[in-house]
């Protein structure tokens, strides 16, 4: 007798867990997507996204709907304090990687797969909180949500963040561990900074005393992310960080600390910030992981909840992007192939690629440290960039292959 349908449960409908929904849609396998809060996310900042989200969201045919709605470039500069080019980091390229680089606020694109989703009668339910499974066996998983309320599905998904709730299932006592920094950024206008004719932005301005960065975001350009990253001792709780959050006072000091070593637009950039655009960013990772998977294959962990990664290199949001892409094809190969030698292919080739995007992020955080940071670093931990690898990875042919070795391998 053949099998029932999949059906699968998205926890968490920030960016991974809608676009999740949207491309197991275009797989033809039925999902439902459980929100904690009452309405969808409002996570201030902009995200980048580089070519290789940029081919996923096309695929999802998302990308045509987003790119005027953003900012669009393709490298960073690295400079020094005299305006000297240091060198040239590529975020995108249209010649070489097919798409320039998109800066995007984060809640114009969760606006846009809300509405994407529900064209397609994709069901977000909101105000349920996920507390814990109840039961899972061959067929699938059963949870209870915070209400007292109970649902069952052929497959649950955590797309719920670094601090995932799902991932409690599958590791109880893992706490994400505290990578020893924090990122400060505030927005304000490109024209505070009374850019010298011809100034490129975005740019990493690198002094003996740190590094400053300017991006601009906003379609048309009209407003900058100032930032500056800070090594810290330990990390915090919560109730912690919240509190580092809610002190804009001493946000906006460490903002101006040191800026007099710094050329005079850093100086401008910082003259006026307002408090209700600026964010503190924790760096915290979760550690390799064995499995992403739970024992039966009937709970699964992805994005954030499954790897995050320092946001040095701006990957954190495009690697999620990646696993729900591949994850999705997949799953939507189940029959021709076993799942759980699927998801087995899907975790390695991932991690894989995660592994690198950590080599990259310490190479950026290099390039951003004091002198007496880098002083202290091994000998030979300067290495030159190379981002093909990033960028033009054909994550649909990767899976096409593997298939097609699977089921010759099995006829």
């Amino acid at each position: 007798m053949a099998s029932p349908p999949l059906n699968v449960a998205i926890i968490g409908a920030g960016l991974s867990g809608l676009s999740l929904a949207l491309a197991l849609h275009q797989q033809g396998i039925s999902c439902v997507l459980y929100e904690r809060n009452s309405a969808p996310l409002n996570i201030g900042g902009a995200v980048m996204l580089s070519p290789n989200a940029l081919k996923v969201l096309e695929a999802l045919l998302v990308y045509s709907r987003i790119k005027t709605k953003g900012y669009n470039f393709e490298t960073l500069e690295y400079r020094d304090v005299d305006g000297r080019l240091l060198e040239v980091y590529e975020f995108g390229g249209e010649e070489k990687y097919g798409y320039k680089a998109l800066r995007i606020y984060r809640t114009a694109l969760i606006e846009e797969l809300m509405v994407m989703l529900r064209e397609k009668g994709v069901n977000i339910v909101f105000g349920k909180k996920f507390v814990k499974v109840l039961e899972e066996t061959d067929e699938g998983v059963s949870w209870e949500f915070a209400d007292g309320t109970r649902e069952t599905a052929g497959l649950l998904v955590g797309t719920d963040g670094i601090h995932s709730a799902v991932r409690k299932y599958l590791y109880p006592d893992l706490k994400p561990t505290f990578a020893g920094g924090m990122g400060v950024t505030a927005a304000v206008p490109t024209e505070q900074l009374k850019l010298p004719l011809g100034y490129h932005i975005p740019v990493t301005i690198s002094t003996p005393h740190g590094s400053f960065v300017i991006a601009p975001q906003e379609f048309n350009g009209l407003e900058v992310l100032i930032g500056k990253q800070k090594r810290v001792a330990k990390g915090h709780d919560r109730a912690g960080w919240d509190a580092i959050s809610a002190d804009k006072e001493a946000l906006v000091k460490f903002l101006q600390q040191d800026t007099e070593h710094f050329p005079e637009l850093v100086q401008n950039a910082v003259s006026s910030i307002p408090h209700g655009k600026i964010n503190v960013w924790p760096f915290y990772i979760v550690p390799k992981l064995e499995r992403w998977t739970s024992e039966k294959r009937r709970v699964i962990i992805l994005g954030d909840g499954a790897h995050a990664i320092p946001p040095s290199a701006g990957q954190g949001i495009n690697q999620a992007f990646e696993d729900i892409y591949i994850f999705a094809l997949l799953l939507g190969q189940v029959g021709r192939v076993d799942m759980q030698d699927a998801l087995k292919f899907w975790q390695e080739y991932r991690q894989q690629r995660i592994e690198k995007v950590m080599e990259l992020n310490a190479q950026i955080e290099f390039r951003r440290m004091t002198e007496e940071e880098k002083a202290k670093m091994p000998a030979g931990s300067m290495k030159e960039i190379e981002l093909s690898w990033l960028y033009k990875p054909n994550l649909k042919a990767e899976v096409d292959s593997w298939i097609a070795a699977r089921t010759k391998l099995t006829a």
